[in-house]
This record gives C-alpha cells, structure tokens and sequence, in this order.
C-alpha cells in the first residue's frame, strides 16, 4: 500500500524564520559562557520566598477555586490590583478595562488576530522588538520599518509613512526600548498620539520596562494622552518586575477591542493560569512589590553602570553605544568594516556573547551594530566578560 503524502505546513508557518535572540541562547547555554545576549532577569533577585508564600496562601485557602477553570477576562483581584497600580502611576484604570493574558507576548497576537488582515500594513520602530516581527509576519501583515535616531522614532518620518502607507496599526515600545534602551520624549509621543488622532491608526504601546528606571522621571504613556486614549492599547508585563516563568501580562484597551481580544483568547487557551493568577494577586496584596522594586533598580543600575564603564576598553576604537536610563539593555555601533555577526562566533569561542543588530530590522540591517543586557550577571562577571569581549574583537 502506498502512503500519499501529508498536506504541507501554512505558507506562514513554514515561511516566517526562528527568533535569532532564542537561536543564540541555545548556543550560549554553556554555564561557562558570560552572556549579555538574552533580555533575562537576574534570577538570584527573584523574590522566591514572597511568591512561594503567596502560593501557599492560595492553595491552602481558596484551592477550590485557585485550581478550577477561571473566565477569560482574569481574576479579578489581579485586575483590581493592576488598575490600582497603573492608576497610582498616572494612568487612570479600572478593573473592567483590563484582559490578563499569558504574558505580554500573548497579548500581542490577540491584537494581531483581532486587529490585522493579510497585507493590512503595520509601522514598527527600526531596529524594534523581534518577537513582534514574528508576530506580525504570521498575521500576513506587511511591515514597514519607521526611522529612528538616538531618540527613537523620528515623527517626520512617521507622518510622511501614514501619508502614503495607510497603516492599521503602529507597534512600539516607548520606554527603554528593546533592543535599542531608547526613550521617546514627551513631545514625540504627543507627535505620535496627534497623528493616529488625525488618520485613524491603532498604537500598541508596549510598555514591559517602564518600572525599571534609574535615571530621570517617567515620561507619560500615549495611552494617556487625549489626542490617543481611544485609539492605544497599553501591553505590561509581570515578567521583569516578579518573574518571567509566571507568564502574566495584561492588556489595557478600548471596550470594543478588548472583547475581541477575549473572544480570540477564548480560542486560543480560554484563560490565564488560575493558579498563577491567584498568586499573583495574593502577592500584590501582601508583598511590598515596590520594596522589591527598589532593590531589583538598585542593583541593575550598578550592572549598567559596570558595562558602561567597561565599554571602551572593550570594544574596538570608534565605535558608539548609548546610555539608557533604565530598563535592560543598550545598543552597540561598531566602526565601519566590522560585522557583529560574524565577529559572534569568535566571542563565542572565547565563551561570551551578545546579540547582534542584524534580525532586529524590518528591512535593511545595520551589519555593525549589536544589543547588550546588562542585568544578568552582576559587575565582577561583567567585567570578566568585557575582557573576554575584548580578546575576542581583538582577534576578529
């Protein structure tokens, strides 16, 4: 008997290529490599006893319903506890407005499949977040970078794209942007938030690091400002502040797209982890989060300012990086002539890393530059991988 073939994968799965950021952490799982490749968390900063106790909690008091199916909006206590935290950062929310979601990601492709059909154009921030390239290549969506400066996204550049693309939504991410570090001043966000007022485009405000700040005070979210509040729709995170392994995020949006965004969640895992849900919310309630905050800032300014430090020795004579106010990373240009990534594999092999610019583009990379983290080692095994680096750009 012969056997027929299986029908093939989708044309957007088999054509939209692996995350380079999760490719290079498979490399670089050595524990003996110093990686400034991956976005992670310091793990011996977690506050492992609060949650652990915040677990117990709910397992040994309300089990019956910690462990039962939850509807797909999300606990309300944690929605009540993430409205109260916004609205107390300026951002005035209730708990109805808010969708939980399994981290931020996921909230992503909710916007994706309630918002874009194929060939719909989306403007994303060149270099921007890799994931959401991803994300929007599944959709079927086209998307065309925005131009951006040591400021971020330049609004002339955005204003004469909305002219002749029409785009159904801008992505970004605002706030210590990854991969760059950048932060968008308060009168490009209102450039931002005028034209989406003027032509008619969703914003995605991505905001995953804007309680990791070390210098300076808080711009404002263009989820708040008049011109924009109808039309974005803020993503946050609890995996930089609490931890990445619980998987909440949460989406805050008008009425008529949040329901989408539950129907399509529906489809996809009906609900958020009660459990976790639960434990989140018992947490906020008991813990002192920003106490925790304070330590987890205090801590990754140092390391910030350990790479900062270090940067000219270690890298070759010419080149430029920035210097972030906070969140998690900076962003690298290497003189001309040098291509980061070809010069990975030989820090490799002097076990470092990093990641380089390259996949972070919609359209034509930047071969020279390259992303760091700083908040996964602390300063001594920074400064070892700053000699490393060193060695390895001297031998490239």
């Amino acid at each position: 008997m012969t056997r027929a073939e299986l029908p093939p994968l989708a044309a957007r799965a088999a054509t939209v290529g692996p995350s380079a950021v999760r490719e290079i952490l498979a490399l670089t799982a050595r524990p003996e490599v110093i990686s400034f490749a991956g976005g992670l968390p310091a793990p011996e900063l977690f506050d492992a006893a609060g949650l652990r106790a915040a677990y117990h909690r709910v397992l040994t008091e309300i089990p019956e319903r910690a462990l039962q199916y939850s509807t797909t909006e999300g606990d309300p206590e944690l929605r009540t506890a993430i409205a109260e935290r916004l609205t107390g950062r300026g951002l005035a929310t209730g708990p109805d407005g808010l969708l939980v979601t399994t981290g931020s990601q996921q909230g992503l492709t909710l916007l994706a499949t309630a918002l874009l059909e194929p060939g719909d154009v989306v403007l994303v921030e060149d270099p921007g977040y890799l994931a959401a390239l991803q994300c929007f290549a599944l959709a079927g969506a086209r998307v065309v970078p925005v131009p951006t400066d040591d400021g971020g996204l330049i609004p002339d550049a955005l204003a004469e794209l909305v002219t002749t693309e029409r785009p159904k939504l801008l992505y970004l991410v605002p706030t210590f942007q990854n991969p760059t570090g950048r932060t968008l001043a308060t009168a490009r966000r209102r450039a931002v938030a005028e034209l989406a007022e003027r032509h008619g485009f969703w914003i995605v405000e991505d905001d995953p690091y804007g309680e990791l700040r070390y210098d300076g005070e808080a711009e404002p979210w263009i989820a708040g400002l008049p011109a924009a509040a109808d039309r974005t729709v803020l993503l946050g995170s609890f995996s930089k502040i609490l931890a990445p392994g619980l998987r909440l995020g949460f989406l805050r949006a008008p009425a008529a797209l949040r329901r989408a965004c539950v129907i399509v969640k529906q489809s996809v895992d009906l609900h958020t982890s009660t459990v976790d849900q639960a434990a989140a919310a018992r947490y906020l309630r008991d813990a002192d989060l920003d106490g925790h905050l304070g330590r987890i800032r205090t801590a990754y300014r140092e390391r910030r300012d350990a790479l900062l430090a270090g940067l000219p020795k270690a890298l070759p004579a010419g080149s430029r990086w920035n210097h972030p106010a906070g969140g998690m990373f900076l962003w690298v240009r290497l003189p001309d002539g040098h291509d980061a990534t070809a010069l990975l594999r030989t820090a490799v092999r002097h076990d470092v890393a990093y990641v380089p610019g390259a996949p972070f583009y919609a359209a034509e990379p930047d071969g020279r530059t390259l992303r760091m983290s700083f908040t996964t080692h602390g300063p001594e095994e920074i400064g070892e991988g700053l000699r490393r680096l060193a060695d390895a750009f001297a031998e490239g």
